[in-house]
Parts: C-alpha cells; structure tokens; sequence
C-alpha cells in the first residue's frame, strides 16, 4: 500500500496515510517507510539509556546535573530577594537535594538498595568536597594566572567543573550507588 492508496478526505487524509502506510510515495519514487525502523531505533536507544551501563548512567548523570541546575536558577531568582548569599545557599541545598534523588532513583537506579538519608548524606557530602575542590582550583587559578583573560577564565572553569562532575559521578556510582 502507498501513501495515494488512501482517500485523501475524511479522518484518514493523507497525512494520516503517510503515517500509517508501509510504503512512502516521495515525487517520483515509492520507498519503505521507515516508521517502524525509526521506532525500533527509539526502542533500542531508550532501552539502552535506561541500562546499568557506564555511558547510559553517565548520559542520566549529566540530565539530572542539567536538571538541578535549572532548579538551582529558578530557586536562586525565587530568593535573590533575601539577598545572593541566602538565595545561593538555599539554591545549592534544594538543587543537592534535587540532584541525589534523581541520582539514587534515575542515574543509578538504586531506590531499593540505597534509602533516601544515605543518598542525600553521602552524596551531599560528595557534592560539598566537589564545591571545596573547585573553590580551591579557581582560587589557585586566581593566584596563579592573575591576568588571565575572561575567556580563558571560562575554559578554565569548565574543565575544572567537568573533572570535578567526572570524579564525582565515579565516586557516587562505585561507593555511594
């Protein structure tokens, strides 16, 4: 059946046809659809990133880290009222918080080994090492390259934060998840 093999009115126009049919009528020629190979792909892709693989937990590690950033801005912008220091606190609770559940419960996969207090005092306590560790390098950066440019002070904090996401992502999976 083709995409033209269907009338073109009533509930299954077209568009319906195009969707449904097994063949796709492009100009000239007639080819196979791809829908059900599309959806085998999905299948296979969202089987793959909801495994126990290290990449599938890395990918699920960096959503959830995306995930609580946003939360942290939102919360932050929410508070900035009482001023940057407590809106930048309680951004930093809530989003930890944020983020170890989603780790314990999504990333890792290990609400049934792990409880929600382990989670959140281990994991907190990963997050506060990685904010000590990163202060510290973006002081010594400070210290040590005074004069260095706006770009590269962006490099430079990104590389520091990914190497401190890096760690804490082995650190939560092999001792904490």
């Amino acid at each position: 059946m083709n995409s033209t093999a269907i009338p073109a009115s009533g509930p299954r126009n077209a568009h319906w046809a195009i969707l449904h049919s097994t063949d796709l009528t492009i100009g000239a020629g007639t080819y196979p659809m791809l829908r059900t190979e599309w959806a085998d792909r999905a299948t296979r892709v969202l089987r793959y990133l909801r495994s126990a693989h290290t990449f599938a937990q890395l990918i699920r590690f960096t959503l959830v880290g995306g995930t609580s950033n946003i939360a942290y801005v939102v919360l932050f912008m929410a508070m900035s009222g009482a001023g940057p220091l407590v809106a930048n606190i309680a951004g930093s609770i809530v989003s930890t918080v944020i983020a170890n559940e989603l780790h314990r419960q999504l990333t890792f996969q290990a609400a049934g080994r792990v409880g929600w207090f382990t989670a959140q005092w281990e994991g907190g306590g990963l997050a506060l090492i990685g904010l000590l560790i990163s202060t510290a390098a973006l002081a010594a950066l400070e210290f040590s390259a005074p004069a260095l440019g706006a770009s590269a002070q962006a490099v430079a904090v990104l590389a520091i934060m990914a190497a401190v996401g890096g760690v804490r992502f082995l650190a939560l999976r092999d001792f904490v998840f």
